[in-house]
């Protein structure tokens, strides 16, 4: 029996999250992420996605790159429970695994062959910008739909019950940006009514002005004293990472 299998690359996922804060803990939360798959190497050929355009959704096998050298731990603190009980490692979706392999399924737009490249246009996804696929399974409802499971501390979907509101500069900022990115507005709320601020964080008094990278843009936001996300200002993320 082996200890190790190794696999192939087969794309990589073009994606408006920069950085892992703020990426939606699951997929088909935020509605108005879309992004790109990019098959890669010798999986870069038509014939492997043929019928695949049948099909409205699509799982996705993942590498989870943006932490995996990191490592991992045998428990963690799942944020479904507030990040303070911890549970087996295996009995939640954390990123940190003995082998660091996610899932998601995603909504498939279409597909595109643009010269010598296939480009699969997804949307809904929860995945960071770089990441890299080992494989893609057709989503098949009778089989991937189980009405009768149960899931333990995650049965229902998480409540979004933060309001999110722009203040005056953060909509002049939308209207100079709007027309490059679309949906920006809507992507913005749908990803902060999440509040993806740490688990501890939430209920609780945070002055801390917060920034996240969605495509090249630093939105800039704070949770004020009505428990209400305000977005405060949009800007340009600077070639040089260190300045934004």
């Amino acid at each position: 029996m082996t200890e190790s299998v190794n696999f192939n690359v087969i794309g990589t996922i073009d994606s408006p999250y920069k950085e892992k804060f703020a990426i939606p803990r699951q997929p088909g939360l935020v509605t108005a992420a879309q992004g790109q798959l990019r098959l890669t190497g010798s999986a870069n050929n038509i014939e492997l996605v043929r019928g695949l355009e049948q099909f409205s959704h699509i799982w996705l096998l993942f590498v989870f790159h943006g932490t995996q050298e990191q490592g991992w731990k045998p428990l963690v603190r799942p944020p479904r429970l507030g990040g303070n009980k911890k549970l087996g490692v295996l009995a939640t979706r954390s990123t940190f695994r003995p082998n660091p392999i996610g899932m998601s399924v995603v909504k498939l737009d279409r597909i595109e062959q643009k010269d010598s490249q296939v480009i699969l246009h997804i949307n809904e996804l929860d995945l960071l910008d770089g990441t890299p696929i080992v494989d893609i399974k057709p989503y098949v409802p009778y089989a991937d739909i189980v009405p009768t499971a149960t899931a333990g501390y995650a049965q229902e979907k998480p409540t979004t019950s933060m309001a999110v509101v722009f203040n005056t500069i953060a909509i002049q900022h939308l209207a100079i940006f709007s027309s490059d990115y679309k949906d920006l507005k809507q992507l913005i709320i749908q990803v902060l009514e999440q509040d993806p601020r740490p688990a501890y964080k939430h209920d609780k008094l945070d002055t801390r002005v917060y920034g996240m990278v969605l495509y090249n843009l630093n939105i800039q936001w704070q949770v004020n004293e009505q428990s209400t996300i305000e977005v405060t200002g949009i800007l340009k993320v600077k070639e040089n990472p260190d300045s934004v």
